[in-house]
Order: structure tokens, then sequence, then C-alpha cells
């Protein structure tokens, strides 16, 4: 692993892509301390580690404490993955949508745009949410002094919570498109780490109190541990499906003939089905929250649908399973690698090309799902469950935020594997090393 780590820093074109990853997300780290005018973040603080404030921590977690200090980032990348959500199932039900996603590049990027403009206006829109319910509630308790409710004070707060949107997304894309992996994944996951050290020193200070036992830490950590690698097996699982090419001759050469596999994962949606149920989970507590001080009802909607609560978590749970399926059905197509599949001369062994092939990969297909989403529904809730056994309150190290983190990583160590594999390197996540000649 260190050997892979410092062959990944000899490789020039990588080591540049990995220091524009890691410039981006420090400057994304910056915006923390460049909080929104008019706003007494010690007040926010404050009131986040309340009770009252805990239905917030599901926002703080994704923002990665940024609306803990309400920042110019405190909505977070969350209204772009809302935003992304409904397209994606509007690309299924909308004939004019799907058309695009089908017309290759160029749909895709109209599509884009569309999610794009989409997310800064749902981030238009829970800006000032957030303006008129939490920061002037209660006669603008959490308003600098010399700073009036009203109009003013809410466009200056939505401007600046749109420019932050804006922001993030363009550094996401260009992380994407220069540095190494996802960058809106990445820019989630650089926030769930970022909240690891609060959440740690606050946990030993806990135990040095005597509020939480030692021995429920150990047992925790441990769990964690545990949890991490359950993770990564699980992540990686997939079943390989033989496809077995015919023989064919053109002109004097023969083609074809080769054996290969198909490989379907485990758990093929990845993180996106707990990135969406977190940001669906959201909406319930963005639209009480100017109702929540002055009315008990709106109050006990927030906490319903907090996830640290026994009924937000059944709920969260639910809405990854669903997603799962849901995700899984757009990314594969059984039909579509069915076509392909007879066009280049293909076939499963034992099972007929045409409508055989596309029963057979959507049987196999649905029980991986089945248990893919079973694997998901389980890590969101175990973790909570924990938590609640030993003490340990910290959404940071929730199922949510360790599932994330797993997914993420992986998915960049396997990004900078192929790089690694093309200048015949050892990657991270191969297990011998390739023997031939280092080429740079």
């Amino acid at each position: 692993m260190l050997r892979a780590f410092r062959d990944a820093f000899v490789v020039p074109e990588l080591r540049q892509r990995l220091f524009f990853t890691l410039m981006m997300l420090a400057v994304y780290r910056l915006g923390t301390f460049v909080p929104t005018p008019g706003v007494d973040t010690a007040k926010v603080s404050q009131f986040l580690g309340t009770a009252a404030g805990g239905v917030f921590g599901i926002i703080n977690l994704f923002s990665g404490g940024n609306f803990e200090q309400f920042s110019i980032f405190a909505l977070g990348i969350m209204p772009y993955i809302t935003a992304a959500i409904i397209m994606q199932l509007l690309t299924t039900t909308v004939p004019a949508l799907e058309k695009l996603q089908r017309e290759g590049e160029e749909g895709r990027r109209i599509i884009t745009q569309y999610t794009r403009i989409g997310g800064i206006a749902l981030g238009a829109f829970q800006g000032l949410f957030l303006a008129v319910g939490f920061l002037e509630n209660n006669g603008g308790q959490f308003l600098l002094p010399g700073w009036e409710p009203g109009w003013g004070f809410r466009l200056i707060v939505v401007i600046t919570q749109v420019a932050g949107i804006a922001l993030l997304l363009w550094m996401g894309e260009r992380i994407t498109e220069y540095g190494l992996g996802n960058g809106v994944s990445l820019i989630i996951f650089a926030g769930i780490v970022a909240n690891w050290v609060p959440q740690l020193i606050g946990l030993f200070q806990l135990v040095s109190r005597g509020e939480v036992g030692i021995v429920n830490v150990i047992f925790f950590f441990a769990f964690i541990v545990l949890a991490f690698a359950g993770m990564v097996a699980v992540t990686q699982a997939e079943r390989r499906i033989p496809v077995q090419y015919a023989r064919k001759v053109v002109g004097r050469k023969m083609y074809g003939g080769q054996t290969t596999y198909l490989p379907i994962k485990l758990n093929a949606a990845n993180v996106i089905p707990i990135i969406f149920a977190a940001a669906i989970i959201q909406i319930p507590i963005f639209l009480t929250a100017p109702f929540q001080a002055n009315s008990p009802i709106a109050s006990a909607i927030a906490s319903f649908f907090n996830p640290r609560n026994p009924s937000g978590l059944i709920i969260e749970v639910i809405l990854v399973i669903l997603f799962t399926y849901i995700y899984t059905a757009v990314q594969f197509d059984p039909r579509r690698i069915a076509e392909n599949l007879r066009e280049y001369g293909g076939f499963i062994p034992g099972v007929r090309p045409g409508e055989p092939t596309i029963k057979f990969l959507e049987h196999i297909v649905s029980r991986m799902t089945l248990w893919g989403a079973l694997f998901l529904g389980v890590v969101t809730a175990l973790p909570q469950i924990i938590q609640n056994l030993t003490k340990v309150q910290s959404l940071a190290f929730s199922g949510i935020g360790l599932l994330i983190v797993v997914g993420v990583a992986l998915d960049t160590l396997r990004q900078i594997e192929s790089q690694l594999m093309m200048r015949n390197y050892e990657g991270f996540l191969s297990k011998g090393r390739i023997k031939g000649r280092r080429n740079f």
C-alpha cells in the first residue's frame, strides 16, 4: 500500500491530478471560515448543540460543518444532489428527457445543465427558508447587532448561499475533469472526514468527564473497524457471468473466440442511494424550519424525520432500499446489454441470445439488488443502533457517513489504480505486482 502511494506520486500526470484535487478540497475547507454576512455563527453553533438543533444535524454532516458555522457553503452540495434525484426520475418518465439521455454526450450535457439550474434554484429556495424560518426566528436571535430581519437580509443570505452552491459545483466539475475521482462525491467525503476530528475531541472530553465509559468507546470503535472491513468486502463483491464470443473469419483473419465475463456488483449503486436518501430526508426539516419554534406540530414532524430517532431511521432505511432499486434499474439495462452481446457475437453459455438472455440478466440483477439493498439498509441502521447502546452519539460515524467514506475512497482508489496499471505499476487494489518495465 505504501509502495503504491509512492509510485502514485512518482508518475508526473498522476501527481498533478492528486495535487489539484487536494488543492480544490483545501479551498472548500477554507470556505468554512467565510461566514454569511449578518449571521451570529456562535449562536448558531450553540443552538445546534442543543436537542432542538439536533434535527439539523444531518444537514450539518453533509455540509462538512459549514451549516454550524453558517458559512458561504452552509447548504453544501445537497441542493444539487436533490435536483439530480429529481432529474434522474424525470428521465425515466418524461419522453423528451429520455430521448436526450439516449443522444449521447450532447444530450447528457444538456441534462447536466438542467440539473445545475435546478440545484441552484432549489438552493435559493432553501436559503430563503433558512433566512425566514431559522435565522430570523424569535426576533432574529441569530443576527449580529445592527442587522434587522427583513427582505434586505434575506436577499443577502440567498445570494450568498447561491454563490456558494455555484462555486461548489464548479469545484466539483473541475475535480472530475482535472483531478481524481468524482468531484461532487469527494466534496461530501471531505466534509464528513473533516467532522471526525471535532467529534473525536468531543468524545474524549465526555470520557474524561465520566459521561461515557471507556469500555463503550472501545466497543464502539471496534465495531467501526469491523464495519469498514465489511463495507469494503461487500462494495467490491461481484458476480462474474461468463461470456463467450463466437469466432468469425473476415478475409484471411479470424476474430472472436474469446471468453470473458460480465461483472455484476453486489452493491451496484454504491453510495448513491445513501446520498439520495439523506437529501430527501432533509426536505421536511427545511419545510418545517420556519414553524418549529412556535408550532409543536412542526417540531414533531422535524423530530419524526430526524435519523437519530427510530422513526427517522426507519424512513431512512426504506428510502435507501427504494433508491437502490431505482438507481440500479436506471444504470443497468439488461435489454441493452443483451442487444450489445448479440451485435458483437457474444452469448452467455447455456442461455440463448435475445429474450432468454434478457430474462436471465433480469433474474440475476434482481437477486443481487435485493441483497445489495438489504446490505445498505443494515449499514444505515446498525451504526445508529450501536451508538444508542454505547451512548456514543456521532452523526459523522453514522452508517451514512461511513458508507460514503468507504465508497468514495474505493472509487478514487480505482481511478488511481487504473492510472498506475497503465504505467505497469502495482495498484492499490491488485493482489500481485505486475512484472515488466516501469514506464514513465
